[in-house]
């Protein structure tokens, strides 16, 4: 007879978290998702009643940046449950087996929990010359993922390359590189973009799948609401810079010094839309923008032929002074009118003339919320 298997709690407590830790988590995962308060208990009754979900994870054309993210969350919670107890059933990165050992608990969790598991692909599908790009235990990495697929409950493409197809199919796509949805159909599949996506999103979508036993509410390009559903530009430190015409011009200049809007050298923060300026990494210590870099839009399909990193767009969906940032300033100085609307111009009008003498800094942290 089989042990019977612990539920997410016992096996926190086995780890030696206290019931603190373990509330502390919940919490912070039910924030993640975006739920109200009283939805933590519901996550911590989940992690308390319910056994962990069999997880397959495979790896096909990537560079394993998305398993390091999750290791590297900022819960230790997070690798000792949800990333430990899972990475026994299968996958090629961290698992102790290999060889023959390695492909038995592949299909033996086929096997065993059909309609059960949860598969969890990192990596794009190379489709050119039958595939022979990426081959695991004598098959191409399109069939092993095919096979997977057939008896998962739902799938998850972790990453830019398993959603989009990221660098590897990039212009030419000399392999054919093809993003998991393009190849599986009949499943649910969750596109956790980003390259990586952060930790903390990808550990509240398996919490999600393990409180509500249904996936997420996704958007139209597959990707979970809670976490896609506002642009970087929306909740970004620098954004009060953007409103009043400020610009970094080039890396090294006094601009960048100050923490100007970075849209100028490349950023593609208005049309990219992630969770960065709110979650952030490394415990919610910093994003690419906070570290003086412009967003790559990496959390969007097809985001390395969407043009130079370093060059700005012309112009993205918006209204007003978002409507093309070289003519913010111009915008501004037009613009008058009467009531709110004439208020609202001549404010930034003087905030960026302040900010420029240096009579007051711009808003940065302390009303980052």
């Amino acid at each position: 007879m089989s042990e019977k298997q612990k539920t997410y709690y016992e096996l926190a407590v086995e780890k030696g978290h206290s019931r603190r830790d373990f509330m502390k988590f919940s919490a912070m995962m039910a924030a993640l998702l975006g739920l109200e308060a009283s939805a933590v208990g519901k996550v911590a009754q989940a992690l308390e009643t319910k056994t962990r979900i069999p997880v397959i994870w495979l790896h096909g054309q990537e560079c394993t940046c998305c398993s390091e993210s999750f290791i590297r969350s900022s819960h230790p919670l997070v690798a000792d449950i949800l990333l430990d107890k899972i990475s026994l059933d299968y996958t090629e990165t961290l698992m102790a087996a290999a060889g023959h050992q390695a492909e038995k608990s592949l299909h033996d969790t086929m096997q065993n929990y059909a309609g059960k598991y949860l598969l969890a692909v990192e990596g794009s599908i190379p489709t050119k010359e039958n595939g022979v790009y990426c081959c695991i235990g004598g098959k191409t990495f399109g069939q092993v993922v095919e096979e997977a697929a057939e008896g998962a409950m739902a799938v998850i493409a972790w990453g830019n390359c398993a959603s989009a197809g990221c660098v590897q199919a990039a212009s030419p796509n000399p392999t054919g590189a093809k993003p998991i949805h393009k190849m599986i159909k009949g499943k649910p599949i969750i596109n956790v973009q980003g390259c990586p996506p952060i930790a903390d999103i990808m550990a509240g979508v398996l919490v999600h799948l393990l409180t509500f036993d249904r996936i997420p509410e996704l958007d139209r390009l597959r990707r979970p609401k809670a976490f896609y559903s506002r642009r970087v530009h929306d909740t970004c430190y620098r954004r009060p810079n953007f409103d009043a015409g400020l610009f970094v011009q080039s890396f090294d200049d006094e601009n960048a010094k100050r923490g100007y809007c970075l849209y100028k050298v490349g950023c593609k923060g208005p049309v990219t839309y992630n969770a960065c300026g709110v979650t952030q990494w490394n415990e919610g210590t910093s994003f690419p923008i906070r570290s003086g870099h412009p967003c790559i839009g990496c959390s969007e399909a097809n985001f390395w032929d969407n043009g130079p990193f370093y060059r700005h767009l012309p112009d993205f969906p918006g209204f007003g002074i978002e409507s093309n940032a070289d003519k913010v300033g111009l915008g501004l100085a037009i613009a008058t009118g009467v009531g709110i609307a004439a208020h609202a111009v001549s404010t930034n009008i003087r905030k960026r003339r302040l900010i420029q003498e240096g009579e007051c800094e711009p808003e940065l942290e302390e009303n980052e919320s």
